[in-house]
């Protein structure tokens, strides 16, 4: 069974919950989203999760077609469809770039860079203040990032095509144009090997990655679309107050800035006086 499978779609719920970049904040309240006007103490309530079967079903299908493919490579693709999924409906990557750069960067979750920093698309430092590793790459002992735990790499992913500008391009390209993705992120440096393109579309047509593709908000919940009433029970969530920042509000909860980041789709270390954080 995967691992964090149950826990990753209540990020996409909190993903559209951010608002961008934001002004730095400090008293907190908790809401409960069920009774908004009434504020109560800072206690995690566990919240009822649904996994996006539908991409299970795939991934079963593949295996019984073609049962003499790479077997790291389907477990691979078993642990992580799930968050290249989210991540293409928060960020508008296809879900089948991630995932095939992702086999092909961390060798299938076996490389070096993924198993002993969590590094599974060989990002490296450039101007990155966390933790990093050194690793002999186009020269010898270059610096890369160095995550706390894989979901975090697959977010900083996303977020190192959508916040630079040479990668811009990309997003004008419909989504199931993976040939145009892969092509694209050669050309716009991701990667200096001239056979990256050809070898991440092998992949995605080996494997059916593009499939995933086809996925919206409506297969987050068994592949119906949720219809939300007064009554649903979502997450909680605080609201922020002058003088909170980051990294006050992550201690606070016992999370990681990084995590805190991650459930909020945040994009910077900002924010802004009444804005909603979530903290489940």
């Amino acid at each position: 069974m995967k691992y964090l499978k149950i826990v990753l779609s209540i990020i996409i719920l909190s993903v559209f919950a951010s608002c961008g970049s934001h002004k730095r904040t400090t008293s907190q309240k908790i809401i409960d989203q069920r009774q908004p006007n009434k504020v109560v103490k800072k206690t995690v309530t566990p919240v009822k999760l649904q996994k996006i079967d539908e991409a299970d079903v795939i991934h079963a299908d593949l295996m019984r077609r073609k049962p003499n493919l790479n077997e790291n490579t389907l477990a691979y693709i078993d642990e992580y469809n799930d968050i290249a999924i989210l991540e293409m409906i928060a960020y508008k990557i296809p879900a089948s770039i991630t995932l095939a750069q992702g086999i092909l960067e961390s060798n299938s979750g076996k490389s070096r860079l993924s198993v002993k920093g969590n590094n599974h698309f060989g990002i490296k430092c450039h101007t990155w203040d966390g933790k990093r590793m050194y690793h002999d790459d186009d020269s010898r002992q270059e610096c890369f990032r160095k995550y706390e735990h894989p979901l975090t790499s697959f977010r900083d992913h996303s977020l190192f095509l959508f916040d630079r500008k040479r990668y811009a391009g990309l997003f004008e390209l419909r989504k199931k144009d993976y040939k145009g993705w892969s092509k694209g992120l050669r050309k716009a440096g991701y990667a200096t090997d001239p056979k990256y393109p050809a070898k991440l579309i092998t992949l995605i047509e080996t494997y059916e990655l593009d499939k995933y593709d086809d996925f919206d908000e409506s297969y987050l919940y068994n592949g119906k679309v949720i219809k939300k009433t007064k009554d649903d029970v979502t997450s909680k969530y605080i609201i922020v107050s002058k003088g909170d920042t980051l990294y006050s509000l992550a201690k606070n909860n016992n999370l990681t800035v990084d995590k805190l980041k991650w459930l909020n789709g945040l994009k910077n270390n900002e924010l802004s006086v009444g804005q909603k954080i979530f903290v489940e």
